[in-house]
């Protein structure tokens, strides 16, 4: 069968990727950083599936410690999750284009100008690279300028999938939709900007089964991208609502309670109709499930 090699695994949309692969019985290797094996414990949902894939090391922003680890694991799929910033998008600029830029470069050359035997690489953008919003999105479109124009000119099959807003079970707490869901369950207000910035969110199993695809598709040329969103898209205080309407909480949100965060565009949406028609995938959880799924996961 294909294996597969992650990147990111300990990572959110990571941990739910590796669950998706390993359940489908593929060979899977995890990139992880050399801390663990060095006594640092895998989150707990990898460690629960630890006898279901193998483990390379390697920081990515060695160049030579990447190579060593793309031959070791002798991959035919690549997904590129790892980054820093996703969450904290404000990061320092160093930080930005050594792990993002350097690190998604290193493993590009390792797969194809040293190791040749990955048949495709695909790399994981963010819809924040259309408008520039902050550091971490401006390295991520740096890092796919060099993947597009290394597929351009020599031909490596280098694709890209980008993310739209994803949310699931083990999202970081302080991200919205969880912190939202807690603030319901308990009952209390929640204080948020005025939300009225409309966004594509696509529950994480959606996106794990738009990776696979992507990754897998022959139809999907070098150098080019698919989107992984429904569509749709809804606004941040719609999306705050209806979680309290459906756990039918005593609290309330409080819209315009905080400032608005520099830079937030009025709209992103995914061109799902374009992905489906491309690669054969499209989105089948609805906003209304993705969040009952979610209340459901936190216990009430």
């Amino acid at each position: 069968m294909t294996r597969f090699l992650v990147t990111g695994a300990t990572g959110f949309i990571g941990r739910h990727l590796v669950a998706h692969l390993a359940a489908a019985g593929f060979p899977l290797t995890l990139l992880v950083k050399e801390a663990y094996g060095s006594g640092q414990p895998l989150p707990p949902p990898l460690a629960a599936l630890r006898e279901r894939f193998d483990l390379v090391y390697a920081d990515l922003r060695s160049f030579n410690l990447t190579v060593r680890a793309v031959r070791e694991a002798e991959p035919d799929l690549v997904i590129h999750l790892a980054a820093v910033g996703a969450a904290e998008p404000f990061l320092p600029i160093e930080t930005a284009l050594r792990h993002n830029v350097t690190g998604t470069i290193n493993l590009a050359r390792a797969c194809f100008e040293k190791n040749r035997h990955a048949s495709r690489l695909l790399v994981a953008r963010t819809p924040g690279e259309r408008t520039h919003l902050n550091i971490y999105a401006a390295s991520k479109l740096a890092a796919w300028d060099f993947c597009r124009t290394l597929a351009n000119l020599h031909g490596w099959p280098i694709a890209g999938a980008m993310i739209f807003q994803c949310y699931g079970p083990g999202q970081p707490d302080h991200l919205l939709v969880p912190a939202a869901v807690r603030a319901a369950r308990a009952g209390e207000d929640f204080p948020m900007t005025a939300g009225v910035q409309a966004r594509d969110w696509i529950y994480v199993d959606d996106v794990v089964r738009g990776l696979q695809a992507a990754a897998e598709s022959p139809a999907l040329p070098a150098g080019t991208t698919v989107d992984l969103g429904t569509g749709q898209a809804t606004r941040v205080v719609d999306v705050v609502r209806l979680i309290y309407e459906l756990s039918g909480s005593a609290g309330r949100p409080l819209p315009g309670a905080l400032p608005d965060r520099p830079g937030e565009v009025e709209r992103q949406q995914a061109d799902a109709e374009g992905t489906e028609s491309r690669i054969g995938w499209r989105a089948a959880v609805s906003l209304r499930e993705g969040l009952v799924r979610m209340l459901a996961a936190a216990g009430g």
